[in-house]
């Protein structure tokens, strides 16, 4: 992995809070800020896929490549996050099988 300097301006609360992850993982200041801000990306990655989904602005498939998750591991997160995705109603489903089983039998 290459590794990039950043420069970066923090508010003496995150330095705090630095202060005692660094105290407390036994790190250096570079690495505890590395993991912090990996985790951070992780973390967006997921929100912005459920907020995605939910709002339909990409498929169901598109959202778990979006978080970087397999769809077995991003159905799981769409459901502890009670992420309603599906814009259809029990009835709209049922005509959709019904209809589907018709254009089958023909």
């Amino acid at each position: 992995m290459t590794l990039k300097p950043l420069a970066v301006r923090i508010p003496a609360e995150i330095e705090k809070e630095l202060l005692e992850i660094i105290e407390q993982e036994k790190l250096d200041k570079a690495t505890v800020v590395r993991n912090l801000l990996e985790m951070g990306i992780v973390e967006w990655r997921k929100q912005t896929a459920l907020d995605f989904l939910r709002e339909g602005k990409v498929t169901f498939a598109k959202a778990a490549e979006m978080a970087k998750l397999s769809l077995w591991e991003f159905a799981d997160l769409v459901k502890q996050h009670n992420v309603e995705w599906v814009r259809y109603t029990p009835e709209e489903i049922e005509k959709e099988i019904k209809e589907a089983s018709a254009a089958k039998a023909k």
